[in-house]
């Protein structure tokens, strides 16, 4: 990747230079019932692993005047979310290094299980209303599974300016290749047309919880490298009112 070209370019832009954040990335994994203990180790770790991969890491790192905003949060049902880590800069290669370690040592807690795909989209854009002066918002939600209850995912419509992209994750219990893949066509015709949100919106998909780090890689590259010359830096519309998390969730902040 020429990220450092594009990094000088972008530093040279008018206006440019007083900025901090130039991303907040918000990434919500889902922990639900159809997800058992070693998947939920494979999706933590392979995420762990995916943020420390090298072309990741040169995205992440190409700008560290104007770092990139991380947050990580799991969900289930309609009030169980759970933020595994609050917004940190990713300014530096030791930051990223204990922000990613820390995934590897999350133990998981009981949670509701069934798969609220609406909630978990309002409480990852409550999260990014907490990063206003970014100039790009991403929301990342990963999941395994159709919305069963709570909101309607396609119901759900955050402030314009934020795109949200899916992980599709396929099962691990179907042998069949062909099998899995059909399967995961299904499943992402559903999270393109209740999930994600923005013209520059997309899926990426995993046949299963062992393919996630795989998956994870490729769509934090194209996310890393989403923000052009021609968009630039952009003021946030947020309202008051805007993905206000479901009344009384059950949230537990990790500390680091």
């Amino acid at each position: 990747m020429k990220i450092g070209l594009f990094a000088l370019l972008l530093a040279a832009l008018p206006g440019v230079a007083a900025a901090e954040c130039r991303q907040a990335l918000a990434l919500g994994l889902d922990v639900s019932g159809s997800v058992d203990s070693k998947e939920y180790r494979l999706q933590l770790d392979g995420l762990a692993a995916a943020l420390q991969h090298p072309e990741v890491v040169e995205a992440l790192l190409s700008l560290p005047a104007h770092p990139v905003d991380l947050a990580v949060y799991e969900w289930s049902g309609p009030y169980d979310q759970r933020l595994l880590l609050p917004w940190r800069s990713i300014g530096d290669l030791a930051t990223l290094q204990s922000f990613a370690g820390h995934l590897n040592t999350v133990a998981r807690s009981s949670m509701d299980p069934s798969t609220a795909l609406g909630t978990a989209k309002t409480f990852g854009g409550a999260l990014l209303a907490r990063r206003p002066a970014c100039w790009k918002h991403t929301l990342d939600i990963s999941g395994d599974g159709k919305s069963n209850t709570g909101p309607r995912p396609r119901d759900i419509r955050l402030p314009t300016h934020i795109t949200i992209n899916a992980l599709v994750i396929g099962s691990d219990d179907t042998a069949s290749t062909d099998r899995r893949q059909a399967d995961v066509g299904e499943l992402s015709s559903y999270f393109r047309a209740w999930v994600i949100q923005g013209p520059d919106a997309f899926i990426e998909t995993a046949l299963g919880f062992s393919d996630f780090e795989r998956a994870m890689v490729r769509k934090l590259k194209r996310e890393l490298q989403g923000l052009s010359l021609a968009t630039g830096p952009a003021t946030p519309a947020f309202r008051t009112g805007d993905a206000t998390p479901a009344q009384n969730p059950r949230i537990a902040v990790r500390s680091q």
